[in-house]
This record gives C-alpha cells, structure tokens and sequence, in this order.
C-alpha cells in the first residue's frame, strides 16, 4: 500500500476510535516508532499521521514526558444519543435581522396575488423539489446576483438551509456509512451539532485571514467540506482567491463535494458579492441559501443548488423528511422577487443595516482590551478581537446584560482558541447601538 494511502488510512482509524469514545480524552499514545513497529511501516507515516490530527485539534503532542495525547476538547460520540447535539435556542447565533424591517405590506401584496393565480392543484401534496414557479424565479435571481448559471430543475426548495444540511448529510450517509465532513475552525457552533446529530465525522480546518486554510485538506480523506466563502462565520473574513482556486482543484482531484452556506450573500457594503463557488465546480459544489437574513428566519424558506448527478437523490430524500415545503410560501416568495419587492426591500435594507454597522465600528474600539474589528464587509455581524489578556467572559456577560447580541469566539473554536467578541448589529438602531457599547467601555470588569 502507497504511503499516502497508509497515512490516511490510519489517520482515520485513531480519528474514528477518539470519536467512538474508545481513545478517551488525556490517554496517551505510543510514540511513532513503537507504533510504526508495531504496525511494520516506516516511522514518517506515523509521524505524519500524528501532524494531522494534532493539526485537526484531536490530539495534542509535546508536553512533558507524555508524548503524544488524546486532546481534552474532544469528546465521543454516541450513536444512539447522536440527535440530542441537536440546537434546542432559537437566535443563539448573533447575526439576526431585525423583525421589524420585515415588508409585511408588500409580501401581503405578494402573498394575495400568488394566491389569486395558484392553480387548484398545487393546493395538493406539493412536489418535493419545489414549486416550478420559485424555482424558475431562483435560477433567474441566482445568475443574476451570484452567477450561478443553473437549470431551475438543479434547484430543490427546502425548510431552510438547516433543512438543506440535513438531506446533504444523509445523502453522504446512504453513501459512505459515517461520513467525514471538514467544518471551518471557528466556524457555526449550530452546524457541527447539526453534522454530528445526523451521523457525520467532523473534522475542524483552520482559518486565517485568508478564510478556510485548503491546504489542511490535503490528506485528510473526508468526504465533504462545509464553508461559508463569502463571509465566514464568525470571523467575517472572505476566502482568498488563492484558496477558492485551491478549494476547486482539491474538490475536482478528489471527488468531494464543498457544500457552501451562502447564508448572508444579500449583504455587502464595501464592495460587490464574490461569484459563487458552484459557478467554478458545478459539479462537485452544492450551494444553499435561504430568506432567513434578507426576510426572516420564521419564513422557513431555503434552497440548494446540487450537481446534476445528485439533485434526484436530494429530492427524495427531502420527500422523506417532509414531503414537500408549504406552497403557499413558495408562491408568494415566488411572487415577490418577480415583482421587483425582494431587490427594493433589499437596497432599503442594506443601507439600514450598513448604518448600524458603522455605529459598531466606531463605538466597539473603545471597549477594553480591543485589538481589532474585523469582518465588517459584510453581514449583520462583526467580531472584535481581544487581547491575549482580556476578560473575555466577563465582557459578554456584561455585553449581554445590557441587550447586546453577543457570543464569545471561543465558543465557535474547537482548537486555538482566541479571546474575542462576536457582535450582531441587525437587531439595534444606531443610536441604541452606540449607547450600549459606549456603557459597556465604562463598565469595571472583573
């Protein structure tokens, strides 16, 4: 067997032992040369192997007299209580749109005059792909904003791109038994549960200022890798070009899918939407959206862009889950894009949310302990870098108390963490914004 097929072999036969629970957190591993003895392959396999998953945030290696360790972050997972990772809070993720700007007069409107022309039987059991009408108005609003050029036939309507995840990952189940899927690190706190509560292996990737460091996924044998390109989540950052090259070429040498959550494409403010991912590698990128930030979460309204060769298979495994998405919403939705109300609601809403952007940007450098405020091209959320030394906890917790959408950015980190203050702003008026961050620069922590 090729060296590099022996190294990932291994690679996952330790991951998947650390994540069934039988490597438990702090046990000690053999050093490389017993168990490159014991094994009879050459000792740089095993070293190699023990680089990736340190790299991974499996094991930690070189202290003390320990040698090589199970990390104390990762704990097992157990398959028959897998669904209790499930997210049980609505909005524990900063970065909600503000209700209030929802267009209730126009997706009335919208709403009165999809009802008026929907046909008697799409009033049936609707079809698990979608109503042909969204669709249509999809692929049309799709390679216009985001230049993904798609048969409406390549798009399935989902219950939100949670739901969306959902199919992806038991399409990867049905195929490959317990599948590994790479995840951003930091990334969605949300999805990791979601991956793992539906049967995947999640293996954490860094990312630098670059976004999503590819050159970790070299090796690394997993299935699929889940991004956020044009506005990472949590750091804000945007995937260089040099890594979506590399991300497309590693997906096409490979054979593994990118699933792209394009969860808030809508908003940028400095400069023009980057081209979808799935516009590069149509054939191996999946791509998800959904009207939870331009509209509202509660709509419950999402899509996916699959490859040709999957989008069947998605279809019936979103006829399983659900039957169909309510048409009644779908045919509004599809209204109120045709009409040209989801472009003005969007220029109206952009300059709201690129206000109150501002306000944060300029009242968050005098919190304490700020070394930077970063991810502020886009979104409805920044992250405020601390020092090394700050109190970071006691920041939230101060932050949180005087009604400010806030989450520490350690708890977006499997590995290395950083100190740092994840901020939603779409929920808050300028004025309130600055009030509440120019109170929280007075507070004494502790």
């Amino acid at each position: 067997m090729p060296r590099g097929r022996r190294a990932r072999h291994l690679t996952e036969q330790i991951r998947e032992a650390i994540l069934a629970g039988r490597l438990a957190a702090g046990d000690s591993l053999p050093s490389t040369r017993a168990l490159a003895d014991d094994l009879a392959v050459s000792r740089g396999v095993v070293v190699d192997v023990y680089e990736q998953l340190v790299a991974e945030g499996f094991l930690d290696t070189g202290r003390g007299r320990r040698g090589t360790t199970v990390a104390a972050r990762v704990a097992p997972i157990d398959p028959i209580h897998r669904l209790d990772g499930l997210p049980r809070r609505a909005g524990a993720n900063p970065g909600r749109p503000d209700p209030a700007l929802f267009p209730r007069r126009d997706w009335l409107r919208a709403y009165a005059t999809a009802m008026r022309a929907l046909p008697d039987g799409d009033l049936s059991y609707g079809e698990a792909r979608g109503l042909e009408a969204l669709r249509v108005e999809l692929s049309r609003y799709l390679a216009r904003v985001r230049g993904i050029g798609v048969d409406p036939g390549r798009i399935m309507i989902v219950n939100g791109f949670a739901q969306g995840m959902v199919c992806v990952v038991r399409l990867l189940v049905a195929r490959y038994g317990s599948p590994l899927i790479a995840v951003e690190d930091p990334g969605s706190v949300g999805s990791v549960e979601q991956l793992r509560a539906w049967g995947a292996r999640v293996v954490p990737i860094p990312v630098d200022p670059d976004g999503i460091m590819t050159e970790s996924l070299e090796g690394s044998g997993v299935h699929a890798v889940l991004v956020t390109p044009a506005h990472q989540y949590p750091t804000g950052v945007t995937l260089a070009a040099h890594r979506r090259v590399a991300l497309v070429d590693w997906a096409h040498r490979t054979g593994a899918l990118v699933i792209e959550d394009d969860y808030d494409a809508e908003y940028r403010y400095d400069r023009a939407a980057l081209t979808s991912l799935h516009a590069l590698l149509p054939d191996r990128v999946i791509t998800g959206g959904s009207t939870s930030k331009s509209l509202a979460p509660a709509l419950r309204v999402g899509w996916l862009v699959a490859p040709a060769d999957l989008v069947d298979d998605l279809v019936d495994i979103k006829a399983t889950l659900d039957l169909a998405t309510t048409t009644a919403e779908q045919a509004a939705l599809a209204e109120f894009i045709a009409n040209g109300s989801f472009d003005r609601h969007l220029r109206r809403t952009r300059a709201i949310y690129r206000q109150r952007r501002d306000a944060v940007i300029e009242a968050a450098r005098s919190l304490p302990g700020v070394s930077s405020v970063d991810g502020i091209a886009a979104g409805l959320h920044v992250l405020i870098r601390l020092d090394r030394g700050a109190s970071e906890m006691a920041l939230v917790s101060a932050a949180r108390a005087l009604g400010l959408d806030a989450q520490p950015l350690t708890k977006y980190c499997m590995s290395n963490p950083e100190p740092g203050l994840v901020l939603g702003f779409g929920t808050s008026t300028p004025n309130a914004l600055q009030l509440k961050l120019g109170t929280l620069a007075q507070i004494e922590l502790k």
